[in-house]
């Protein structure tokens, strides 16, 4: 998402930092051509006319024509513009503690409610709470059974309408079976249209002034653009909600109603779904978000990202195997298993600083190849992989035909990690000889 923006953005930046000094001409010049760029992300075109005054109000003045970087300047006021259009600082999401705490899920058919309230759940289990689902779509057996698998798959309970129930009613029972799990968070999955209509709304509000939800959120699918943000504005004026959820923000949605929602609703968004694992939903932080936009990283969700995936204590047991020359395969697995759990590596390389889009095109990213490791790793038997020097040309045969590889893959992947047990073994020695104390590991 936001692929085609950042790399008109970027190229804009390029015409105007090669620029020794900048003029009002060319400050509006750039800005018409960000003009572009926004509308061509589906922008909604008042916030980005809007956008473009309040840039250029602050662009013309003095500070900026006199700079002695006057096109960093222009960037860093272009950064706090989408910052500010984001929604600013990203507001703290503090629940109550109580039996039950209540989230409400809204929005159209199709929009990834089910899923998103599983990935919910994991999100809060995380932050100590004990979730249910409960699922209030009464239309739609399918989708309860949906939440039920979801349920089912990240280990939390949930509870099902029965016959007859009205929404309202489901969720008056789901309050006091919450309690008999031992449950102090219900996430309620409601009803969707696959356009507004009064049923939907006056169901929604029913459902609404029984459990006086803690959190309502309205889960909205990024690829539809403007329409997500009519959505929106429907749903706060009719409903009232407390933030947006966006899911397939890792799509080829052009970023419109990401950038169009907090200005035209006032709402801020709050999560965005970053994948369809349970763990691929993401607090949404408007800083973060613009830095990533104009190319420059977002190291802080980098870091967050590794602290949630990687052990310390087994980063620390690692680190002694590395300084013994005892690093194995089955060493090597987990790491590539913890790399895997932070996401694509193509989208962790563009939240490093200065990676940017253009440079990543001509880095091919196979997470493919990632598999197959792994599959002959998996072909291994135990003792290969604590003593790869084992391997003879009748295992790699065995392993290869085990893993659905060829004897060639197999070789390389043999080849490389002992090369890269060679490279240990050489930082042990410097270390060991030629360091002085302090440096190392």
């Amino acid at each position: 998402m936001f692929e085609q923006l950042t790399e008109k953005i970027e190229t804009v930046f390029r015409g105007l930092t090669s620029r020794g000094r900048l003029s009002e001409d060319n400050i509006k010049g750039a800005l018409k051509e960000v003009r572009r760029a926004l509308l061509s992300a589906d922008v909604n075109f008042k916030v980005t006319k809007e956008f473009i005054a309040r840039v250029q109000e602050r662009a013309v003045g003095r500070d900026v024509l006199e700079s002695i970087t006057p096109g960093q300047q222009f960037i860093k006021i272009i950064h706090d513009e989408l910052v500010d259009l984001l929604g600013g600082l990203a507001p703290n999401i503090e629940l109550p503690h109580k039996t039950p705490t209540n989230i409400m899920l809204v929005g159209l058919q199709g929009s990834g409610k089910t899923t998103s309230a599983g990935k919910l759940a994991r999100f809060f289990a995380k932050r100590q709470f004990k979730p249910i689902l409960v699922a209030c779509d009464i239309h739609r057996p399918a989708a309860a059974r949906q939440l039920e698998i979801v349920a089912n798959n990240a280990g939390y309970p949930s509870i099902m309408f029965e016959e007859g129930e009205k929404p309202s009613e489901v969720a008056r029972r789901a309050q006091f079976e919450a309690r008999q799990f031992g449950c102090d968070l219900a996430i309620h999955d409601t009803a969707g249209r696959l356009h507004i209509d009064r049923d939907m709304m006056a169901e929604a509000r029913e459902l609404y002034d029984e459990i006086n939800p803690d959190l309502v959120l309205l889960v909205l699918d990024a690829m539809t653009g403007q329409e997500a943000v009519s959505v929106g504005e429907a749903f706060t004026s009719e409903l009232g909600v407390d933030g947006f959820l966006l899911t397939k923000l890792d799509g080829d949605a052009r970023g419109g109603a990401a950038l169009s929602l907090r200005q035209v609703t006032g709402k801020p968004v709050l999560f965005v779904g970053v994948g369809e694992k349970l763990d691929a939903l993401e607090r949404f932080h408007p800083d973060r978000m613009a830095g990533r936009i104009l190319g420059m990283g977002d190291v802080v969700t980098l870091v967050e990202k590794a602290e949630q995936t990687f052990d310390e204590k087994r980063a620390k047991e690692l680190e002694k195997k590395l300084r013994k020359q005892t690093f194995d395969f089955n060493d090597f697995r987990d790491q590539l298993k913890q790399l895997k759990n932070m996401g694509p590596i193509d989208d962790i390389l563009a939240m490093i600083p200065g990676m940017k889009k253009s440079m990543l095109k001509g880095i091919q990213v196979d997470d493919g190849a990632t598999k197959r490791i792994e599959a002959i790793i998996n072909s291994m038997t135990p003792s290969e992989r604590a003593k790869p020097g084992s391997i003879d040309g009748s295992r790699r045969k065995r392993i290869a035909r085990g893993s659905g590889t060829s004897v060639q893959e197999v070789n390389r992947l043999l080849k490389q990690f002992f090369e890269m047990q060679k490279m240990f073994k050489k930082m042990g020695r410097i270390k060991k000889f030629a360091m002085p104390p302090g440096f190392g590991l």
